[in-house]
């Protein structure tokens, strides 16, 4: 049974893009303060599979890419989502390689549930993949 204010309590979703994701690795104060808001339960972090190929950066250790990883979930995605995606595209006029990795993420930020953010360093081109529901910040 749900205690009382709780279903008016959404849970939020951080969905980070590549340079959002970069920055957890690289252990940025602010993208760390939302991992620990994920670790009290208080927020959910996700990304997709193709995002975390973008961000990979020899540079970092095994290690630090394996901690943050270990605190984000990664959408499976499929024939279906790419569809939702080639559709976003359609829709926003946009198409090539250049938006692919951006459509993708916002299927999986169309697909959580509660207050989805989407932290991002391109935020026009996915302002115009999203609904204004889904708030959209510039890291």
């Amino acid at each position: 049974m749900k205690k009382r204010g709780e279903e008016a309590r959404r849970l939020r979703v951080f969905v980070l893009d590549c340079e959002a994701l970069s920055l957890a690795v690289r252990g940025d104060r602010m993208m760390i303060a939302r991992f620990d808001l994920a670790a009290r339960g208080e927020a959910e972090i996700v990304t997709s599979p193709m995002t975390l190929v973008e961000a990979y950066d020899a540079r970092t250790t095994e290690q630090r890419w394996d901690w943050v990883l270990s605190r984000v979930n990664v959408a499976e995605l499929g024939r279906d989502e790419a569809r939702q995606a080639r559709r976003l595209l359609a829709g926003a006029g946009l198409h090539g390689h250049e938006y692919t990795i951006d459509a993708m993420l916002a299927v999986v930020a169309l697909g959580q549930r509660g207050q989805v953010t989407v932290f991002t360093s391109d935020p026009e081109d996915l302002e115009r993949l999203l609904p204004d529901h889904v708030v959209v910040v510039k890291v």
